[in-house]
Formats: structure tokens, C-alpha cells, sequence
């Protein structure tokens, strides 16, 4: 038997960079200002070491054993519609267990925080008036700021969160609900996508490593994760308007151009939808989608909310908070670290062997590498990424499907053995 020498060596490459961004500020005290406030922190972690067991714990074992030992051949024999079905399921129950280790807590604590959306969301009474004055509240010397994660975003996010405040799903515990079972679409679209690539066997040999992914313990807690679900299904369209016929591609622009009015960082996951076109090598989706996208940004500005005169705005209250203290010297390659630890160390396996896909799903996996690269370089992404960088994280998480038969079990054991770690040993403020 022939031992690949680059997985492995790519495989210890990533824990060893995970092992050495938690110990070096630990044993030089070195403080990279992971978090804010005080009490205990375990950089690159926003978040502190917390070992506990709960609720949820047996189910996510059970979950874990069972999807080693029958994921892969239901994902080889299941019907494509029934494979979808599936992995929803599969995908909320995951998401749900890890979530109910720190009990209902863990579904409704982060969304009720008051630096998060939900809160700001049951005061709105005047959208119009929320974002005609929606600028001038984002810098941090301005009366009546809005707390971090509303400065930080466009509005659309926060118009998700009082969509759901108007329809009466705007307790804790009721959005969190609703954020999960939103997350647990975004495998069945990655799928889906690689299907009408023409990538089925590809869809099928990662579709457990999708499911059971160490970022469903972001995923079923995070706002981040309703932009990771936009951006996918935006992904399905696009392939649609670049296979099945160009139309398709207005409503993934029309997709496209909300997820850049929830996160100005999401810009860069335009370069994972281009790196899809260009592994189809069809443009013809390119024009409508962008045309359609734009759309979404101007109407937005005719409201009041002109997204390239708040960008400005936004990057001067980022730099008046705590990202001015986190280091570059630390951040720029933990950053790394931390991404490899959230979605799982398998990925960077799965990279070292991209080559082997065939050229669409190829070109997808680079694409997200790439926009990774460049928000970590442009210094707007210090820390944090276990969220920020959660759109790019299904799509890195392709790569695996290029390793050999023999990695498909014990690795999908790695990531979900690194998934309860996270879960039961941290608490992650997310």
C-alpha cells in the first residue's frame, strides 16, 4: 500500500499550527487580546476553557458513532433526493446535540446577548428610520452607538432578526431555533451545487464530512450561520444559471447581493462564486447575477442605507476597538489555526490532495482558499474567524472528498472527535 506523504504531512502541519497558537501565548504570556473583559481566555478561541458535559452529550456521541459506521455507505447507496433528506436531518440533529450540551442555553445564550442582533431587533419600530440613521450610529463615539456585531454589519442581518421579531419568533430561544434549522441547509446546498456541477461522486464522498462538521458548533449558534446559508444557496442558483439556463442566475444575484448587505466581508465570497465560473468556464451567468446584485445594494441605498459610504465608516470604528490591540504578528497565522480547528484539521489534508478533484469542485475549494487568504491579509479578519469565516467553510471542506478510501473513516472520526473537544471543552461566546 502506498502512503501519500502530502495529506499526512498537510494533517500534522495543521495540528501542529493549532497546538502552537494555543501554547505560545500561554507559556510566553503574550496577550493577543482574544477577547474582551476579563476572567480567563484560551487564544485563538473568542472564548475560555469551560470541561463540561450536558444534555446533549449522549445524543452527540451517538450521533458521531453512528456516522462513522454507516454515514459513507448511505451517502454511496441513498437516492440523490433521498441523500438530501438525509443530510438535513442528519445535519439538524448534529447541529441540535452540540448545541444542548450547554442545554437550551446553548441555543438561545448568544442570541439574547446584548452585543448581538436580537436585542437591537425588539426595539426597531421604524425601518425606514433605521436605516436612514443606520451610519450615523456606528462609530463608537457617537450617542446612542449600536452594539458590536449591528456596528459591524450592514443592516440586512438585522432586518433578518426583526423579520422574526415581527412574526413573533423573536425570543432567545425561538430564534435560535429558527438560526439552526436554517444552518442545517447549508450541507444539502453544498450538495446540491456539486450535483448540478456534475460532481455527484464528489457530493456523495463528502457529504458526511459536510454534516458532521466541527463548525456546526458555530453553525447552530451564530447569525453567521443564516450569511452561510444565503451564500450557499446563492451557489445553487448561480450553478443553475451557469448549466441549466442564465435566468437562474438573477434570483443568486439578487441572493448575492443581500449577503453583501449582511456582512462587508462577504465581498469576498463573490471570488468562490467566481472560481466556479471559471471551473465551468461559463460567463453567461456573470452579467444578470451582477446585475442583480447590484440591484439589492442600490435599493438599499434609495432607502437610506448607501453601503459604500458606511464601509468607511465601519472600518474606523473597527480600528477604535479591541481589533487595534490584537496583534498582527499573532493573528496573521492564527487566524489559520483557527480556521483548521473549526472546520476541522481534515481540510487541510483534503487541500494538499485538491488536485485530484475533477475541475469544478477543484476550483471551488481554491476559490475559498483564496478569499480566506485575502481576509486574513487585509487585517479586517483579526480573531473571530470561527464565525466570520464560516460562508468559506463548506467549500474547503470539499477538498476532503479527494482523499483515498482508507482516510474516509478515521477521518471523519478526527473531525467529529473535534467537534465534541470543542463542544465539551470551551466555552465559545458564540
Amino acid at each position: 500500500m502506498v502512503v501519500r506523504r502530502a495529506p499526512v504531512l498537510a494533517l500534522l502541519g495543521a495540528c501542529s499550527l493549532i497546538i502552537a497558537a494555543v501554547l505560545i501565548p500561554a507559556v510566553t504570556g503574550w496577550d493577543v487580546h482574544a477577547r474582551t473583559g476579563s476572567g480567563p481566555t484560551l487564544p485563538p478561541w473568542h472564548g475560555y476553557l469551560d470541561p463540561k458535559v450536558g444534555p446533549g452529550t449522549a445524543a452527540a456521541l451517538a450521533i458521531g458513532i453512528l456516522g462513522v459506521s454507516f454515514a459513507a455507505r448511505l451517502a454511496r447507496t441513498l437516492s440523490f433526493g433521498g441523500l438530501l433528506g438525509a443530510t438535513y436531518v442528519a445535519s439538524l440533529a448534529w447541529l441540535l446535540a452540540l448545541a444542548l450540551v450547554d442545554g437550551t442555553a446553548g441555543i438561545s445564550r448568544v442570541l439574547g446577548n446584548p452585543d448581538e442582533y436580537l436585542p437591537t431587533a425588539r426595539q426597531v419600530d421604524d425601518v425606514g428610520a433605521l436605516l436612514r440613521g443606520y451610519v450615523a450610529r456606528v462609530p463608537l463615539d457617537s450617542p446612542d452607538h449600536w452594539p458590536t456585531h449591528v456596528a459591524g454589519h450592514p443592516p440586512g442581518m438585522l432586518l433578518f432578526f426583526v423579520g422574526l421579531v415581527r412574526v413573533g419568533l423573536g425570543g432567545d430561544l425561538a430564534a435560535g431555533l429558527v438560526v439552526t434549522c436554517i444552518a442545517a441547509t447549508v450541507a444539502p446546498a453544498v450538495l446540491l451545487t456539486l450535483r448540478i456541477l456534475g460532481a455527484e461522486p464528489t457530493a456523495r464522498r463528502v457529504a458526511p464530512f459536510l454534516v458532521l462538521t466541527p463548525a456546526a458548533v458555530y453553525l447552530a449558534v451564530s447569525a453567521d450561520a443564516v450569511m452561510t446559508a444565503v451564500s450557499a444557496w446563492a451557489m445553487v442558483l448561480l450553478a443553475l444559471g451557469a448549466t441549466r439556463g442564465w435566468w437562474w442566475s438573477v434570483p443568486a444575484g439578487l441572493l448575492f447581493g443581500f449577503l453583501v448587505m449582511m456582512s462587508y466581508g462577504l465581498v469576498l465570497f463573490g471570488i468562490v462564486a467566481l472560481a466556479m465560473l471559471v471551473g465551468l468556464w461559463s460567463w453567461r451567468p456573470l452579467l444578470p447575477c451582477a446585475a442583480s446584485a447590484l440591484a439589492v445594494v442600490v435599493a438599499f441605498s434609495v432607502v437610506g442605507f448607501t453601503w459604500w459610504q458606511a464601509f468607511p465608516v465601519l472600518v474606523d470604528r473597527y480600528w477604535a476597538g479591541i481589533a487595534a490591540d490584537r496583534p498582527a504578528a499573532y493573528w496573521s497565522w492564527a487566524n489559520l489555526a483557527l480556521l483548521l480547528a473549526t472546520a476541522g484539521p481534515l481540510v487541510a489534508s483534503g487541500c494538499a490532495e485538491v488536485r485530484r478533484l475533477t475541475r469544478a469542485p477543484r476550483a471551488l475549494v481554491l476559490g475559498a482558499w483564496l478569499a480566506v487568504g485575502i481576509a486574513a491579509a487585509s487585517l479586517m479578519s483579526k480573531a473571530e474567524v470561527e464565525r466570520i469565516w464560516l460562508p468559506f467553510m463548506p467549500w474547503l471542506t470539499i477538498g476532503i472528498a479527494a482523499l483515498p478510501d482508507r482516510w474516509q473513516r478515521p477521518g471523519l472520526a478526527l473531525q467529529i472527535v473535534v467537534a465534541l473537544l470543542l463542544q465539551h471543552l470551551l466555552y465559545t461566546s458564540w
